[in-house]
């Protein structure tokens, strides 16, 4: 813009980012990041030296974009009416933007485009997004001239797919680029220059290449379909990369590089039905992203409830409500007031002085308050240059797969002067110019982290590198990395991928530290539980820190009513069936049952397993008066504890007898148990026994008939039957006459309802 306008920088135009400011007193335009302005409307609610403010690129929806959208229609509409407000974009849907602006004027530039084929490769490869990104080079390099911009998800697929398309010769005129937001200033300036006369380069890129950058003298656009964006969880308060499927607004975007000086082609690597079936355009950043800053913003705002800014999306409220209960955690806000007749917050939450000192600094609420604690303590500019450091090292590719947080610092006390170094010795002397130029002690950085980072203290668990943070998640170092025989840490970063967070950088901490710093945060628990390795009742004292166990101690007197809790559920773990059943005892359960079903009517108690578990402490709790491991459960009496269930019933033992009885006297005389384990009762009888016994016998009143497994001698079925009378009728003749071929000296007569019963081989009268 200003070598269009014959100036320089700083004129007429001017620019500030955040460690490079060129304005003068005649700039009329001054270009900043979408932070940057947030900051200054913070400062200067009323922009008192700005009439028009343009949001370029407001597709990308930003969470810095919105923000400052919001509080900038705010300013209008309270403090400059006068104000005016320019969003543009080349791909957005202008309508709903328009409406939220006040019905605002719609205006359309027509920029010239050339037109570009767009070509589909409709094939669906099993091989890597890396592989398939440079096969699709070479098959561009061979068809098209010009230089091509690839499109890949991240870092690592850029670097896979170099070293792929290094390993085949490339034409001797093509030169290789990567681009992402890591990479040095040079290497990302050698990138974006146009190729010297008579050669062509390859630039592989991020997302990065879309719209922030332009690359000169591209005419081929490979696109692979794959984004990575990041995505917060309110829930336990991380965020995790995600590779999703590209919104055609951004396809559309990417293929449009491939249009700006002269027709071009783009190539998808994806199919017909694929790009049918692409999202129409990109979720607003709001939607995932951690909202701490903003929340903290609003409050010093003065509008610390979710509905106090006119948001073009509101924020979502699991995500808004999270990050006022950290700020509040932090001391930043202060605690939510209930209303004496409602459970609900009365008022919300405002802005403490600590977070008005924490809000001036361009910094995540975590960093800021540990500068502030740091201050206290007469370590502030230290505190500055862990912080700086830490903003800094996402974006330092040569310390992405360093953990400890000492060795970032340790890149500070080198002679060298690298970007890394400069920006971050730059930015600590702009945050740390309100304090001493020289601390009054040096902290370790593990306490410094704990002040940002007090939910991720953790502790090591019953191997290296496994750690339980105070916030109950595991998390987990590689075995092989010195930090993993640490006891104590503090995870400044973290991966959420698994069950376990993968640790990404951290400190160590000293016990001693944490004790000092957060011991007025100890909290004294009396527990009482089941210990299914010694299969007992432990009741104990813990001191802890959030899910950490600091010591233990036994109670002296441990709350009965806890004990039998306890082992309820070391009983409920352990399962039903593990209970001291005996044979009787199971059989007095089945009768009961049986009744239960038979007779729906009467108040017969349902004994089955499943209700039993459900109601352990309703029969079972009254017979365990000091039982307290598994030994002395299986002591216990189950025949004489169902009894008297069936007493606390109002259900008669005589009836029980008499309506589901143990045994029945068959004409033999003898006394055969009923069985109830099935879904009928039955009588397992030798046939033999039940001559001259005409109708089946019945129990429950006479409602249910026995079921009768009719044995032969050697006591294997011959018949099973409800009907006796009608298996004597039609069913024994064929009976009989097969059990006389296989035992032909037993007693088998013609009618055996006249028959003189035996349990003899033969009856005594023959």
């Amino acid at each position: 813009m200003s070598r269009q306008r014959g100036e320089t920088v700083g004129q007429a135009i001017g620019y500030h980012i955040r460690l490079d400011r060129k304005v003068g007193p005649h700039t009329r335009v001054e270009i900043l990041t979408e932070g940057l302005l947030t900051q200054r409307l913070l400062n200067d609610p009323e922009l008192a030296d700005a009439g028009l403010l343009i949001f370029d690129e407001f597709h990308e929806r930003s969470l810095a974009a919105d923000t400052g959208l919001a509080l900038a229609l705010d300013v209008r509409r309270a403090l400059r009416p006068d104000l005016r407000i320019l969003v543009m974009s080349a791909t957005l849907r202008p309508d709903p933007v328009a409406a939220h602006l006040g019905d605002a004027d719609i205006h359309t530039a027509e920029a010239r485009m050339f037109p570009v084929e767009t070509r589909l490769l409709n094939r669906a490869s099993t091989a890597p997004v890396p592989l398939q990104a440079a096969a699709a080079v070479r098959r561009a390099l061979a068809d098209e001239p010009g230089s091509i911009l690839v499109f890949l998800p991240g870092e690592g697929e850029i670097r896979r797919a170099l070293a792929n398309l290094h390993d085949a010769p490339l034409p001797s005129d093509v030169s290789l680029h990567p681009l992402y937001g890591a990479l040095p200033r040079e290497e990302q300036d050698a990138a974006v220059e146009p190729p010297a006369y008579g050669r062509r380069k390859v630039v592989l890129a991020t997302s990065i290449a879309e719209s922030s950058l332009t690359i000169e003298g591209i005419r081929v656009v490979i696109d692979t379909g794959w984004m990575r964006v990041p995505r917060f969880s309110p829930r336990n308060g991380m965020s995790r990369l995600e590779t999703l499927r590209i919104t055609r607004d951004r396809a559309d975007q990417r293929r449009g590089r491939a249009g700006r000086l002269c027709p071009g082609v783009c190539y998808r690597l994806w199919d017909d039905v694929t790009d049918q079936r692409l999202a129409p355009e990109a979720l607003p950043e709001i939607y995932d992203a951690d909202l701490a800053s903003t929340v903290l913003q609003s409050a010093e705002w003065g509008s610390s409830a979710r509905d106090g800014l006119p948001w073009l999306t509101p924020p979502p409220d699991a995500s808004w409500r999270q990050a006022t209960t950290l700020l509040q955690e932090l001391g930043a806000l202060s605690p939510s007031q209930a209303s004496a007749f409602s459970l609900q917050p009365s008022a919300f939450p405002s802005i403490t002085p600590r977070g008005r000192t924490m809000v001036k600094l361009p910094l995540h609420p975590r960093l800021s308050h540990m500068i502030f604690e740091a201050a206290h303590k007469g370590c502030a500019q230290q505190a500055c240059l862990l912080a700086a450091a830490l903003a800094e090292a996402s974006s330092e590719s040569s310390l992405r797969f360093e953990t400890d947080v000492r060795r970032l610092l340790d890149r500070m006390g080198n002679a060298g002067h690298d970007g890394f170094t400069y920006r971050v010795k730059e930015l600590a002397r702009r945050w740390g110019h309100a304090y001493p130029a020289n601390d009054a002690q040096r902290l370790s950085e593990g306490l410094l982290l704990a002040w940002a980072f007090p939910d991720r203290i953790a502790r090591r668990r019953d191997a290296a590198g496994r750690y339980l943070m105070r916030n109950g998640r595991g998390a987990i170092l590689d075995t092989s990395d010195p930090l993993a025989q640490a006891e104590w840490l503090v995870a400044a970063e973290l991966q959420d991928d698994t069950t376990d967070a993968k640790i990404r950088l951290a400190a160590p901490v000293t016990r001693e530290e944490v004790e000092a710093a957060f011991g007025a945060e100890f909290e004294s628990r009396a527990v009482t539980s089941w210990d299914k390795r010694t299969e007992a009742v432990q009741a104990v004292n813990r001191v802890c820190l959030g899910a950490i166990m600091i010591k233990e101690g036994g109670q002296a007197k441990p709350d009965p009513s806890d004990i039998l809790a306890a082992l309820i559920e070391g009983i409920r773990q352990k399962g039903i069936d593990q209970l001291p059943w005996t044979k009787s005892s199971r059989a007095l359960q089945a009768r009961i049952c049986f009744l239960h079903k038979a007779l729906p009517e009467a108040t017969w108690p349902d004994l089955g397993d499943a209700e039993l578990l459900a109601n352990l402490e309703a029969w079972l709790s009254p017979f365990c008066d000091g039982v307290m491991r598994w030994s002395h459960v299986q002591a216990l009496d189950l025949t004489s504890i169902l009894l008297n269930r069936l007493d606390a019933c109002g259900c008669s033992r005589r009836l029980l007898d008499e309506l589901a009885p143990t045994h029945l006297a068959v004409p033999s005389g003898s006394r055969i148990q009923v069985q109830y384990d099935q879904d009928a009762p039955y009588l397992a009888v030798r046939i033999q026994e039940v001559f001259g016994m005409t109708r089946t016998p019945k129990i429950a009143g006479g409602s249910v008939p026995v079921v009768m497994h009719l044995l032969s001698p050697a006591q294997r079925p011959v018949q099973v039957t409800r009907d006796l009378e009608s298996f004597w009728a039609t069913g024994y003749a064929y009976v009989r006459k097969d059990l006389r071929g296989r035992y032909p000296k037993h007693y088998w007569p013609e009618d055996p309802r006249e028959a003189t019963p035996t349990h003899r081989v033969r009856p005594p009268s023959a």
